[in-house]
């Protein structure tokens, strides 16, 4: 049967459980009673809104659906709790409420069946809130067992695997994806009380720029096509700026064909946005706006926790460059280097492995990820990176060597990525020629000539501030999950052995 493999039922035969449910579906089917031929029930409220409202409910008849989680027949009058959206709430149900064949089929439904139950509020003899049922109604029949009760789902690819269970048994877990799209919300709301607007751009794409990362691969049968899945939302959302949509953003998947850990999975959300007529330095504004605004609507407070650590993002973000950064670690000036060379010879006397192809940028970013990026706790804008990292974004005026980026770093961790949008189509066009060397040289990574975007550049793009954020970790970071598998509903994972599903 589908799914007895991995069943977490602790220390029971799975068949046999499920084999003697499956009897008594077809009993109840046989006597005219099949639960799955119900299509409606309605419900006046949930668990949580009786607990909280109980005065003005007492005596009041409500009607409840949800799991069964827990049943104790004591003889002619029962104990269940049911679970829903909201939580859960116990019923009483007695055999003179429900009359005396209703309530020998009760007695034979199963931990994990869903039911309707109508009646009315009391609180019992030690003051739980309770539902007196007058009806109860089997709404669907669960065939499978739910995990043990005191042991749980605690197998955690288990847990990824069979969300849908663990969603049933583990309230922090559901309380994590609620808050997920709590943030989702004030998200939107912050970007639409600036005048952004929302927009949707295309996932399949024959050139998939706007990010250093190897592309998914696909074919378009209609079209005899070779396409790629989006790594990035940027490209097309700069068209959309230069179509004069002076404030735009877009929540949605991308797609990178690279490894997982507890930071990275190949398909994640992304939030970009862009605004004509400022820079980075209005990016910086937005982006810590933004997070005190969410940190405080969803956390109740600016500072967060975060494992044992306490992280503010009340206080002003701190601002640092980049070489100052390494500066502070190592000691190591690269604004008094001059040559890729000298930043060569200073990777190899430490330790640091690089390709020959590498540039004294290639080299200060090395630098930063070894020693610095896991120092910048609490939050710190690292700004103005070297051009050689940075194809899509305007150079320093005082530096060329550099260019107006930040990423902005809490807990060690890249939360976002932002620039100075270059708007020049004829540097733009060389910056691609860039990269198509190093695609050329074996860059997996590397964009390539976007001939459609340049001719858009070359219409006329204003002066803009963009922003990429992921939103995966900021949930991560909001709700103090561990790994990204923990606020993803599906993560990916190996196919199971003998099945084709992820």
């Amino acid at each position: 049967m589908a799914g007895e493999k991995n069943n977490p039922v602790s220390g029971q035969d799975v068949n046999q459980l499920a084999q003697v449910r499956r009897d008594k579906l077809a009993e109840l089917q046989r006597s005219g009673k099949d639960p799955f031929a119900i299509v409606r029930y309605e419900q006046t409220h949930h668990s949580a809104e009786i607990l909280s409202a109980f005065d003005a409910l007492e005596g009041q008849t409500v009607s409840v659906a949800g799991r069964m989680m827990s049943k104790r027949v004591m003889g002619k009058a029962s104990f269940i709790h049911i679970k829903d959206l909201q939580g859960q709430i116990q019923c009483y149900v007695t055999r003179d409420d429900l009359g005396e064949e209703a309530y020998a089929a009760f007695k034979k439904l199963d931990i994990g069946d869903i039911v309707g139950v109508s009646g009315f509020v009391f609180k019992t003899k030690m003051g739980e809130v309770t539902i007196h049922a007058r009806e109860l109604t089997l709404l669907s029949k669960s065939l499978l067992p739910l995990p043990e009760k005191f042991h749980g789902l605690s197998d955690t690819d288990l847990r990824y695997r069979q969300r849908y269970v663990d969603l049933i048994m583990n309230d922090d877990v559901r309380e994590t994806f609620v808050k997920r799209s709590r943030i989702l919300h004030e998200i939107r709301s912050f970007l639409d009380d600036r005048g952004f607007m929302e927009v949707e751009t295309p996932m399949l794409v024959y050139n998939a720029g706007g990010a250093a990362a190897r592309p998914f691969n696909t074919h378009y049968n209609a079209l005899n096509a070779d396409v790629k899945l989006r790594i990035s939302l940027e490209l097309y959302l700069k068209r959309l700026i230069i179509g004069g949509l002076e404030k735009v953003y877009e929540i949605g998947r991308v797609f990178r064909n690279e490894g997982i850990d507890t930071k990275h999975n190949p398909e994640f959300t992304m939030l970009e946005l862009y605004q004509a007529y400022t820079d980075y330095n209005g990016m910086m504004e937005l982006t810590e706006s933004l997070f005190r605004h969410l940190a405080q609507s969803v956390c109740g407070s600016s500072v967060i926790t975060y494992g044992d650590r306490q992280l503010d993002l009340g206080s002003p973000f701190r601002r640092l460059t980049m070489t100052d950064a390494i500066r502070e670690e190592t000691g190591i000036d690269f604004d008094a280097i001059g040559s890729d060379e000298e930043a060569k010879a200073l990777a190899k006397e430490r330790g640091i492995a690089f390709e020959n192809r590498h540039k004294k940028g290639d080299i200060v970013n090395l630098f930063f990820d070894e020693y610095c990026e896991d120092k910048m706790i609490q939050p710190t804008f690292i700004m103005d990176h070297p051009i050689e990292i940075s194809p899509l974004t305007k150079k320093k005026p005082s530096d060329p060597t550099k260019v107006e980026r930040f990423e902005l770093y809490i807990n060690g961790w890249e939360m976002c990525n932002a620039y100075s949008e270059l708007n020049d189509p004829i540097d733009q066009r060389e910056r691609f020629k860039a990269q198509d060397a190093l695609a050329d040289a074996g860059d997996e990574e590397a964009n390539h000539t976007d001939e459609d975007f340049l001719r858009a550049m070359e219409i006329g793009m204003p002066p803009t501030g963009g922003i990429g954020y992921g939103i995966d970790r900021l949930v991560m970071l909001l709700t103090d999950s561990a790994s990204i598998r923990d606020v993803l509903f599906f993560p990916t994972l190996k196919p199971e052995q003998g099945s084709t599903a992820r």
